[in-house]
C-alpha cells in the first residue's frame, strides 16, 4: 500500500458496531446500513464479542460459528469489515479496549461507536464509558418504538454531567465528542426472538438473510432443546427442586399445554432480596448445565435481580424479588393452566 493510500485510510470515517451476533439478523444489517449512509462513513467495522460482560452465557453456536455467519452475511455490504480482536482476546469483551485500539490510527472526530437504543439506556454502566466518549462519538440507532431523550434529564444518569449542549437528536458533550440518534424504520428484530423461532420451527424469512439461514440449517444450530431435556414436566420439577434447595419462596409451576402461551410450562419463585433472587436464577442455570449440559436460550435480569427470566424453550423460569412479584401478580396470567402443586421434598 502506498503512503498516499495509508494517509487516506487514516483519514477514513470509521464506525464500530459490536455485539454477540447470535445470530446476525436483518436488524443488525439495517443498523449497519443506516450508520454507513447517514453518517457518511467510509467503513463500518463489525466486532463480534467473545462474551458480553452484561449478559449471561446462553445456549448457541461457538465463537467460530458466529464469525462464519458474519462473514457470510456481510458479503453483500462492500464497506463492512470484520475485526475479530475481541474473540482473539477471549474472556469478557469490554468496548473500551476495542475503541482504544482503533483510536491509535483514527482521529476521535472520525471514529463512531454505533450501539442500539437498548444498550444506550445502560451505557453509563459500561466500563470506562467516559474514556470511550473521549475517543469516539456515540451513535444510537433506534428501532421502532424508541423515543430519543427529550432533555438532558432523560439521558442515562452518568452521561448528564457530560452534556454541553442538547438537541433532541444531537447532544454535544464536554469531552469534545457528541451523541447522535438515528431512526431505522420497519425493522424490529431481536436475536432472542430469532433463536426462539428457529427452535420452535417457525419461519425466519423476515429476520435472517438466506445465506445465514442456510448456514444455520446446515450446521444444525439453534436446534430444539427437547432432545437433551426430554420430559419437560420432569424438567420443571427438577428446576423447582433446585429452587427449593436454595430456600426460594412460594415456588409454583404451571402446565400451560393447550393454552396460547409462550411456553408449555412455567415456573415462578421468589427471593428474599434482589441478590437472593439473582443467585437463585444462577443456581438453576448451573444445575441444569451440570445435569443436562444445556444453557438457557436467553437469560435476562440476573444482575439486577428484581425479575430474572430463564428461557428453556418449553419451560420459562421466572424468579422475582418477592416484593416485585406481589406487584406484578404474574400468576394471574396462568389461571387457566394446571397447577403442578409443587412441594419441597425436604420440608
Amino acid at each position: 500500500m502506498s503512503n498516499e493510500a495509508k494517509t487516506e485510510r487514516r483519514n477514513d470515517r470509521v464506525g464500530l458496531f459490536g455485539g454477540t451476533f447470535n445470530p446476525l439478523h436483518r436488524g443488525h444489517m439495517a443498523c449497519i446500513e443506516a450508520a454507513h449512509d447517514r453518517l457518511n462513513l467510509d467503513r463500518v467495522v463489525v466486532v463480534p464479542a467473545a462474551r458480553n460482560p452484561r449478559k449471561a452465557a446462553v445456549d448457541g453456536p461457538t465463537p467460530e460459528q458466529r464469525l462464519d455467519m458474519l462473514r457470510i452475511g456481510l458479503e453483500e455490504l462492500g464497506y463492512a469489515e470484520i475485526d475479530d480482536q475481541e474473540l482473539t482476546r477471549g474472556g469478557l469483551s469490554f468496548t473500551v479496549d476495542t475503541v482504544e485500539s482503533f483510536a491509535k490510527t483514527v482521529a476521535p472526530e472520525n471514529l463512531y461507536l454505533v450501539i442500539g437504543a437498548d444498550q444506550f439506556d445502560e451505557f453509563d454502566k459500561w466500563k470506562e464509558f467516559e474514556r470511550i466518549l473521549t475517543l469516539a462519538n456515540l451513535t444510537v440507532v433506534a428501532r421502532p418504538g424508541f423515543d430519543a431523550p427529550f432533555s438532558a434529564e432523560d439521558m442515562p444518569q452518568g452521561l448528564r454531567p457530560l452534556v454541553a449542549a442538547f438537541d433532541r437528536s444531537f447532544v454535544q458533550l464536554t469531552t469534545g465528542r457528541h451523541v447522535e440518534f438515528l431512526r431505522v424504520a420497519g425493522v424490529d428484530v431481536s436475536a432472542s426472538d430469532v433463536r426462539k423461532r428457529l427452535r420452535t420451527g417457525r419461519g425466519v424469512d423476515r429476520s435472517l438473510t438466506i445465506p445465514v439461514e442456510d448456514y444455520i440449517r446446515a450446521h444444525k444450530l439453534f436446534e430444539p432443546l427437547g432432545e437433551k431435556i426430554g420430559d419437560f414436566e420432569e424438567f420443571t420439577r427438577f428446576c423447582a427442586g433446585v429452587l427449593f434447595e436454595r430456600k426460594a419462596l412460594a415456588v409454583r409451576g404451571f402446565d400451560l399445554r393447550g393454552l396460547e402461551a409462550a411456553a408449555e410450562f412455567t415456573l415462578v419463585a421468589s427471593g428474599t432480596s434482589t441478590r437472593h433472587s439473582g443467585a437463585l436464577a444462577e443456581h438453576v442455570m448451573r444445575a441444569v448445565k451440570e445435569e443436562f449440559n444445556v444453557l438457557p436460550q436467553s437469560a435476562e435480569g440476573l444482575g439486577e435481580g428484581r425479575w430474572a427470566l430463564l428461557d428453556y424453550g418449553a419451560l420459562i423460569v421466572h424468579v422475582f424479588y418477592d416484593f416485585v412479584r406481589q406487584e406484578y401478580r404474574i400468576e394471574d396470567l396462568w389461571r387457566s393452566g394446571i397447577d403442578l402443586r409443587l412441594t419441597d421434598p425436604k420440608a
